[in-house]
């Protein structure tokens, strides 16, 4: 990675470096790959890729290439496919959340409505797996293409189920810790699962190096999951580049708020459920909640869960080959929880 792609990269998730420009020919080929759609829907595909967030999950399926002694070439097209399939599910939460802001910026739905935003989030779907089967043009083995392409189906179902599971406990106002990180596994988790093992299946891994890649990967996920539920209440609109306000206004019982739950004083429970479905100003109900949160140390005991995920994931990566890739997988579970935004 160089120039301006390994600022933007390093910038927001330190420890990054995949080798070789590789995320910066990730981030040229979104940039191209619905240019030549001069329709609505292509224009909508454009404006949701580019400019790129992160690339996370790209250079994770990059770097699993990587890590079993793989070509990343071989894989680049199922990199570009991993963050086609992620903005997608970016495309349909801001449906679902009715947020306006995305990476900065208005989202689709907000700009084009959300009937044209189903449909371009549907697109870069297919967009996905049409990327995994151009992999046979560089060099992948059918079989392992077939594999993938298992792998991501059932990464999408399980993405479907985690956000069901979400808005079913949103509806019934349920403060269960392990029903939140069964969400987590299934909504964010199985993204980055998906991506690490998706990259070893296509690079040639073995069972165990795929096994040992997607366990990694779960508890990456995780972690990375929690932090972002705890930039919600520490961080502000301008920062993050989408609204601070959304969780509240969508009454989502993240980790923090059900440690404060569970750890409040009757008053305080009554006021917790108070804030999350009252209509009044989502600015104001954000800092009531927040004050809640410092009162019964949720904010700390979230931070140390989120560590602890970060710090599974790196005993994970320890039982792959001893490469550079090796290392920065363990660098990005460190950063995955040390980023502001």
């Amino acid at each position: 990675m160089t120039g301006q792609v390994a600022m933007e990269t390093a910038e927001r998730l330190p420890g990054t470096g995949v080798p070789g420009g590789l995320a910066g020919k990730v981030r040229d080929r979104l940039a191209e790959r619905w240019r030549e759609e001069t329709s609505l829907l292509g224009t909508m595909c454009t404006e949701a890729l580019v400019p790129s967030g992160k690339l996370f999950r790209p250079i994770l399926l990059l770097e699993s290439a990587l890590a079993v002694g793989g070509d990343p070439e071989v894989v680049l097209p199922a990199a570009i496919g991993a963050e086609c399939g992620h903005v997608a599910s970016l495309v349909h939460d801001d449906i679902i959340d009715k947020d306006d802001l995305r990476r900065g910026k208005p989202s689709v739905q907000h700009k084009f409505g959300a009937d044209n935003a189903i449909l371009a989030g549907d697109a870069l779907i297919f967009d996905l797996f049409s990327a995994l089967a151009e992999c046979r043009r560089t060099g992948a083995r059918a079989d392992r293409i077939v594999a993938a392409l298992e792998v991501v189906s059932r990464c999408g179902i399980d993405l479907c189920r985690g956000q069901s599971l979400e808005a079913e406990l949103g509806e019934r106002m349920d403060f269960d810790l392990d029903a939140y990180l069964t969400v987590v596994r299934l909504k964010t988790a199985t993204l980055f699962k998906s991506a690490c093992e998706c990259g070893a299946l296509l690079a040639g891994g073995d069972e165990r190096m795929v096994r040992t890649l997607g366990g990694y990967a779960e508890n990456l996920g995780c972690a990375f999951q929690i932090h972002d539920d705890l930039m919600s209440y520490t961080r502000e609109t301008d920062v993050m580049g989408k609204p601070d306000t959304s969780d509240i206004r969508n009454s989502r019982l993240t980790l923090p708020v059900i440690l404060a739950y569970q750890a409040a004083t009757p008053v305080d429970r009554a006021a917790i459920t108070d804030i999350l479905v009252s209509d009044g100003d989502p600015a104001v109900r954000r800092d009531l909640l927040v004050s809640i949160m410092d009162r019964t140390g949720a904010l700390t005991t979230a931070g140390r869960l989120a560590r602890k995920y970060s710090e599974n994931a790196i005993a994970m990566a320890s039982g792959l080959p001893v490469t550079a890739s090796r290392a920065r997988l363990c660098g990005y579970a460190r950063a995955a929880v040390e980023r502001d935004r």
